[in-house]
């Protein structure tokens, strides 16, 4: 184990109190910010279903017994994520949003994918979005700016899910190399189609949510032109991270050269003695708030 990487735990059957106290638009009372994170829910149970197929249909060629463990872990991390956004998501259908529209919609894209698409490629493609969801993760969980208006409660949620990303990040990314021996091309091109139909289908969805809760074409146009600026400004969310995107490029790239979440073992040790992903999350987001 390097002196970056996490130990994986399966962290199971954990209430987050998602009810009806959490406000519609929990982030702040601003629509555009609490839809862009409603819309990485939509994608999640399926999603996650769909890494672990691209995942396992390279698990009969997996000689080396710790790699092969790790993929056993990590396919109960990622059942236990789409087990929770379905809760979460059941609660946004309650809102009014077609949960079901976007349910259908993915569930025919990626048994597509499997279908279609290279076994390789799939995995290519899975590898690209955990490198880019642990980039995600120090994006939004290490900035007072960004976390400051959520919801403690969707805190907690977003906060587990991005410790136990970091904790698996390299998974995939070590089947695609070691054992589906994938060369460079084919990692990167998995990255670079990610990354444009994420961004695009992302984006749709918000739309999407935003009309259903009423707001005309014109305001939303509004929203989203200042949600991209909020995104994508110099020092806004994503530009900082650039250099964390940019990494994947390297020839000699492995997950574990990035440390993510500076304030994991503090989340871990409040877990550890409670057992509550919440009281974890507020005890790691004390720390970060304090940092501003």
């Amino acid at each position: 184990m390097t002196e970056t990487q996490r130990p994986m735990q399966a962290r199971e059957k954990l209430d987050f109190q998602l009810d009806e106290r959490i406000p519609r638009f929990w982030n702040g009372g601003d629509p555009y910010k609490t839809r862009l994170f409603d819309a990485m829910s939509l994608t999640f149970p399926i999603g996650e279903r769909y890494f672990i197929s691209s995942v396992r249909a390279y698990r009969d060629q997996i000689t080396d017994p710790h790699l092969l463990q790790e993929v056993k872990d990590f396919t109960r991390q990622e059942a236990q994520h789409g087990i929770v956004h379905t809760q979460f998501n059941e609660m946004l259908a309650k809102q009014g949003q077609d949960v079901d529209f976007s349910q259908r919609f993915l569930d025919a894209k990626f048994k597509w994918q499997l279908s279609r698409w290279p076994a390789v490629f799939n995995l290519s493609y899975t590898a690209a979005a955990e490198h880019l969801t642990a980039m995600m993760c120090t994006t939004f969980m290490e900035r007072a700016d960004i976390i400051e208006p959520f919801d403690h409660r969707m805190r907690a949620l977003y906060a587990w899910h991005s410790i136990e990303e970091v904790e698996h990040k390299a998974v995939c990314y070590d089947v695609l190399t070691k054992v589906a021996k994938a060369g460079y091309f084919t990692r990167i091109a998995g990255l670079l189609y990610f990354s444009v139909e994420y961004t695009i289908g992302n984006w749709y969805m918000v739309n999407r949510m935003l009309k259903s809760d009423g707001f005309g074409f014109w305001r939303r146009a509004k929203m989203l032109a200042q949600g991209a600026w909020w995104l994508y400004k110099p020092g806004g969310v994503f530009m900082p991270a650039l250099g964390f995107y940019l990494s994947y490029f390297k020839p000699g790239f492995h997950p574990w050269q990035h440390k993510e979440m500076g304030h994991y073992e503090t989340w871990l040790q409040r877990f550890n003695q409670t057992g509550d992903p919440v009281a974890a999350s507020d005890a790691m987001s004390e720390v970060v708030l304090a940092q501003r």
